[in-house]
């Protein structure tokens, strides 16, 4: 893959304050839009490209902030983070999904060996992180996409902290059930994908990963009709399963995001564990017409090529499919880095993203 140009994504003083623009961790175009999350908020922001006099996108920025909390009921309030880790977007609707996972505390430098060994063994839960969000898309008066609470009969809705949410879903799961109480970079339950194809929701683990195969669950939310603020999971196909697991050989790797491309879908995979690399974009031929779960080997897979990572920082966090293309016509792809490398911070408060082409 080949990094074509880097573009600046410039964010606000408050939310530079918060480090959004150092931990991004999700991505989606709309239209002159980008749809952007951090994991260390509650909150999604849209920026609007600037481009120059030729038409081209040489940036994004007018942040415009969305608080999860005004759309949808959060469980644990509006100002625990909500470490949201994947976005979607289809038809009018916006996604958001959290990792779903715990957290091990982290040593600190300077404790003593037993404030270190204590830390080590703190895992915490936070209840924010155990959601998935649907949103209504409108056409603001400028003609840009905002979200809103409802717009006629669709509204906002969740699912989660009500012993609803996926995981509590998976907890019969004989793959899945055994990792439920490992922290997410112990190779436990860490999602970090979402991407939506009409009724279908694709969710991406990083982790757990299994013997080297990585999971992707498919569910088909819908409006809970007792409650238009929540989502409920239908039934999938005749069993009567409200999930499917698909299991697929990305050499060890596990999901870091998930975008769908026509039928296809594209992965960006990463280590499970708290490494940088390697770091490469997978394309799923015809993910979104299977309707059974499966294993999908490294043969019915294709390698689109990697991305690029640092030693501690730049990790490729989120991918999305851009409406510019190269001289050959095909499409190109905006990663985005969590954990930024100095040399894309720029000296406005920004970060730069790459923009990459993403066929051989």
């Amino acid at each position: 893959m080949i990094v074509e140009r880097r573009v600046e994504l410039r964010f606000a003083q408050e939310s530079r304050e918060a480090e959004t623009h150092t931990n991004l961790s999700a991505v989606r175009q709309d239209g002159r839009c980008l749809w952007v999350a951090g994991d260390e908020t509650a909150t999604i922001e849209r920026l609007t490209a600037t481009t120059d006099a030729e038409g081209h996108v040489t940036g994004y920025d007018g942040q415009r902030t969305v608080r999860l909390a005004d759309l949808v009921p959060l469980p644990a309030g509006p100002e625990e983070e909500a470490d949201i880790e994947g976005l979607a977007r289809t038809d009018g609707w916006l996604w958001a999904i959290g990792s779903h996972s715990l957290k091990r505390k982290k040593i600190k430098a300077g404790q003593s060996d037993a404030k270190s060994r204590k830390r080590l063994a703190t895992v915490v839960r936070e209840d924010n992180r155990f959601i998935i969000a649907r949103i209504p898309l409108v056409t603001g008066a400028d003609g840009l996409p905002e979200v809103t609470a409802a717009d006629g009969d669709r509204t906002a809705a969740v699912l989660g902290g009500r012993q609803d949410s996926l995981t509590d879903l998976l907890a019969g799961d004989p793959h899945i059930a055994p990792f439920l109480q490992i922290p997410s970079k112990d190779n436990g339950i860490d999602i970090e994908g979402i991407a939506a194809h009409g009724e279908r929701l694709y969710v991406g683990f990083r982790g757990p990963v299994l013997r080297g195969w990585a999971v992707v669950v498919e569910i088909h939310p819908e409006t809970d009709p007792d409650d238009p603020r929540r989502l409920r999971l239908r039934p999938i196909g005749d069993d009567g399963e409200r999930y499917r697991t698909h299991f697929l050989d990305l050499g060890g790797l596990g999901v870091r995001d998930l975008c769908p491309h026509g039928d296809d879908l594209l992965i960006l995979t990463g280590p499970s564990m708290d490494l940088d690399g390697p770091v490469r974009v997978v394309r799923w031929p015809g993910a979104v017409t299977v309707d059974a779960a499966g294993i999908v080997p490294a043969e019915d897979l294709q390698v689109v090529g990697p991305l690029p990572y640092g030693d501690g920082d730049d990790h490729a966090e989120g991918i999305a499919v851009l409406d510019e293309t190269d001289h050959d016509g095909r499409p190109k792809l905006l990663v985005v880095y969590d954990s930024p490398a100095e040399d894309r911070l720029t000296s406005g408060g920004g970060v730069l993203a790459d923009v990459v082409s993403f066929e051989k």
